[in-house]
This record gives structure tokens, C-alpha cells and sequence, in this order.
């Protein structure tokens, strides 16, 4: 990353140009950067060919938004309501964090990248039902004497950070009314960044996904799919590396970029005991091909919906005996969750019927003494599933009564995922069982009559597992 522009440096006796006092308000300038003379900013200003964006380009979402605003819209007749795509925020000093625009912003808008850092989105009240959709923006800067933003400012400058529209090219990639983001001053209204009850809403409405979304889930899933795929015949680099879980990550990372706008969340690739361990992100630890390999991981498409697919893995292509009789528990409690989706069915209803089958199946491994109560979660830990869709944890905004104690509705996607964490120092369990982690986690989309496996293109089963990985091995040796 490059900290300042290559600019001349004026000998002694050349004047040093516009002071550092006089540098252009508002500038995202570093603290290194040279003066720049009244010259330089002439030169700079002219000489550049129109490169206007296609007139025919458009947002992905562009058919499916105007309805989103509508129905946010109809929430709350005669209010002003004020969507940010939020801020950058500092990693380091002056590096920052790479920016994704609020998901509720993402939804309404249908724009994704990391160009719309600090733009607003208003819907302003107009008639006694209806609204205004008005996106406040920061449009390309002109490249015109007297504007340097273009080739100085590190945050916004387009060649810095890249192109952004203009305000007419803004308007036709999203069919909103745009205006400059000074313009925008410091509205009343309603903010979803404060508001309680407008961020609950904007949940609620993304409960249910339309076509269009479960197609972006879809192809996040199938992402996802090649991704594994990609892990298991990296399986023999990552075994030799001294750090394996995190040759694992880099290897899906690569996928999810290529293919996508990253990965949806940090990657857990958690070897033996680290999988007892349910959000491992450090990924620094030694494969061993006795153990298992557990790995959460997901691709986030360029429209920002994600996938959340958990496998867990023989690092040798073979369960041992005692893996197998952990995972089929697992894989019995999955089965159950599974089969207990439906329209009309309680949210909870999967969640229960897994623990139902892990608690019975700790009982008659002695474990635990009655399956009855909740001692179980000993083992578990956490819930057993949840939304998916923009955020890898979708719509948790939203009331308790239309999500966690709701029921499903066809056109919701929602994970199954039950696990068992038996923890290496754990003293109620057999010695054979301590340091194994299994999760199982599949990304479904409620049907009138059920649920669709998503993501049935990778193997659940331990004999499907082993084909699969001897399979994309054999590829590789």
C-alpha cells in the first residue's frame, strides 16, 4: 500500500507551492504528504478522457428494492427515516478496516461496495401514506482546477480508493433520487443506527427472503461447496505445515475472494481439541491426521449474502471408531432439526428435537444419567441454528415474538446445526471421548411443505464423507 503519491521534490530553491496550513479543507491527507504547487494542481486538473459509466448499468437488486422501500414505508406512514451505510473505522494508525455498508442500507439500496462509505439513505414522508426514497451521496469528484480530492485524499480520493458514480450515473444504478452528501446536513427522523424500534423493523422485513434472495444464498452455497472442496485436496500441505488450521483458512479465504466479496464471517478451521472450542478464529494450531478437522466457513457473494456450512472432517479420510460414534449422534440430531421444519412449526421446534436425540444419546453412552432436564448443555453449549442471509447471524434485530419465539414461514433460510464440544479436561467424560469437537451445520430454505437442503452438494454422512474425500485426494497424489 503505497503511503503517498510520487511527487516531485522541489529543490532548495524551488518554492515549496501551497503551505501545509493551506492544504484543501476537508482532505484525507497524510501526514508525510508533500505540498502541492499551484502548478501541479493545474497540470493535474486537465488532460483526462470522459470515462463515463455504462448507461446501462444497474445495481443486481435493482428489479426487487422499490418493493423493500415500500414495505418499510408502510411501517411508518408520515416519519422521516434515516438509513446510514455507516463509517470506516480504523485498524491501525491510519489504515483502516475494509468497509462494508450497513446490511439494512445493502437491502434497500442494492448497493454493496465499498464506495459508499458515510452515504445515507432518506425516505422522506410524501402524502399522508407514502415516501421519497432520497440516497445522500459523495459523488466522483471532479477532475477541475481548485479539486484535488481526486489524486489526494487517501479515504475518498478515486485514485487512492477507486471510482465512484456521479449523481446522474448514482440515479440510474439504483432508480433512487440522489443528492450531494452535503446536502444532507443533520436530519431529523428516525436513525436505524439509534433507533430502536426502525432497526427492529428493518429485521423483520428481511425475515422472509424473495426469490432473488434465495438465489444469492444459492450461489453463496454453491461458493462455499467448491470451497471445501478446495480444503480437502490442500489437506496434505496444510498436514505439513507447522501451522495447518491457518493454511486451511487461507485456502478457503482464496476462494471466497475470488468468487465473492470474502468470506461472511471469520473462518473457524479447528483441529482435535481446538473444536471444543465454537468460535476458534485464531487458526494457528498443527494438523495432526489422527484428528478431525472442523471448519465453519463461509463465501459472502459480491450482493453480501452468505452461506454458513459447517463440516467436520478426518484429517486422515477415515473416522476411527470413536469419531464415528460421536459424529452419527451429531448426525442423528441434525436429521431431527431437519425434519422438524415447516411452515407454522415453532422456531424452536428444530432446536429441540436435535437435543432431544444428543441428550438421549449421552444417556446411553452413560454420560449422562437422565436424559431429562438440561444437563446436556454441558456438552452443547448453544442453540442449534439461525437465520441466514445478508448477516451470517440474520435479522437479530428483531423482536423475540417474530423470530426466536415465532414460527417459520415458506421463503425463510435458517441454519441446522447442532454440535457436541467434549472438552479435553473434562472429567465426566470417558478418556476416549475428551478433546472431540463435531458440528454439522446445513443452510436450508423453508418450502410449503418442509424445508430444501441448500447445500446437500456436500456429503453429511460418514460413509458419503469418506468417498467424498477419498475422492478429491486421489485427485491430488
Amino acid at each position: 500500500m503505497p503511503r503517498f503519491p510520487e511527487l516531485h521534490i522541489p529543490s532548495a530553491a524551488a518554492p515549496l507551492g501551497v503551505p501545509v496550513s493551506d492544504r484543501p479543507a476537508g482532505l484525507h491527507i497524510g501526514s508525510h504528504d508533500l505540498p502541492v504547487s499551484a502548478e501541479l494542481s493545474r497540470f493535474m486538473a486537465g488532460g483526462w478522457t470522459p470515462s463515463p459509466l455504462p448507461a446501462d448499468a444497474r445495481v443486481s437488486a435493482y428489479d426487487v428494492t422499490p418493493a423493500r422501500r415500500a414495505r418499510l414505508s408502510a411501517r411508518f406512514p408520515g416519519e422521516r427515516l434515516i438509513i446510514p451505510a455507516g463509517e470506516l473505522k480504523v485498524r491501525s494508525n491510519d489504515c483502516d478496516f475494509r468497509f462494508r455498508p450497513h446490511s439494512a442500507y445493502a437491502w434497500l439500496t442494492g448497493l454493496t461496495g465499498e464506495d459508499q462509505v458515510g452515504h445515507v439513505l432518506v425516505l422522506e414522508p410524501a402524502g399522508p401514506h407514502g415516501h421519497e426514497a432520497v440516497l445522500h451521496l459523495r459523488p466522483r469528484s471532479p477532475r477541475a482546477e481548485g479539486n484535488e480530492e481526486f489524486f489526494r485524499d487517501r479515504r475518498h480520493g478515486e485514485f487512492w480508493v477507486g471510482r465512484r458514480p456521479d449523481v446522474a450515473e448514482a440515479e440510474r444504478l439504483t432508480g433512487i433520487r440522489c443528492e450531494h452528501l452535503d446536502r444532507l446536513g443533520a436530519p431529523a427522523g428516525r436513525n436505524a443506527a439509534e433507533d430502536p424500534e426502525l432497526a427492529a423493523a428493518l429485521s423483520e422485513l428481511r425475515l422472509v427472503k424473495d426469490a432473488w434472495e434465495v438465489g444469492q444464498l444459492q450461489l453463496a452455497v454453491d461458493h462455499t461447496t467448491a470451497g471445501f472442496e478446495d480444503v480437502v485436496r490442500a489437506l496434505p500441505q496444510a498436514l505439513a505445515h507447522p501451522r495447518g488450521e491457518r493454511w486451511i483458512e487461507g485456502v478457503f479465504g482464496l476462494r471466497a475472494r475470488a468468487e465473492g466479496n470474502g468470506t461472511g464471517y471469520d473462518t473457524i478451521a479447528a483441529a482435535g481439541a481446538h473444536a471444543c472450542v465454537l468460535h476458534w478464529i485464531r487458526n494457528d494450531g498443527r494438523l495432526d491426521g489422527d484428528d478431525l478437522l472442523l471448519l465453519d466457513a463461509g463465501v459472502e457473494t459480491d450482493s453480501l449474502y452468505t452461506a454458513d456450512i459447517t463440516r467436520t472432517l478426518p484429517l486422515s479420510g477415515r473416522f476411527s471408531p470413536v469419531q464415528r460414534q460421536v459424529y452419527e449422534l451429531v448426525l442423528a440430531a441434525q436429521d431431527a432439526g431437519i425434519a422438524a421444519l415447516r411452515p407454522g412449526a415453532s422456531f424452536r421446534d428444530f432446536h429441540r428435537a436435535g437435543m432431544r436425540v444428543i441428550a438421549e444419546g449421552l444417556a446411553g453412552w452413560g454420560v449422562l444419567k437422565d436424559p431429562a432436564g438440561d444437563l446436556y448443555r454441558r456438552y452443547t453449549l448453544c442453540s442449534s441454528g439461525h437465520m441466514l442471509g445478508l448477516d451470517v447471524h440474520d435479522c437479530a434485530r428483531a423482536r423475540a415474538e417474530t423470530y426466536l419465539d415465532g414460527v417459520l414461514e415458506e421463503g425463510q433460510v435458517l441454519t441446522v446445526e447442532p454440535g457436541l464440544y467434549l472438552q479435553p479436561d473434562d472429567e465426566t467424560l470417558p478418556a476416549e471421548l475428551r478433546g472431540i469437537g463435531v458440528r454439522i451445520e446445513d443452510d436450508l430454505v423453508v418450502t410449503s411443505d418442509g424445508a430444501r437442503l441448500m447445500s446437500g452438494a456436500l456429503p453429511r454422512t460418514v460413509a458419503g464423507i469418506e468417498e467424498w474425500m477419498g475422492a478429491l485426494l486421489d485427485g491430488v497424489r
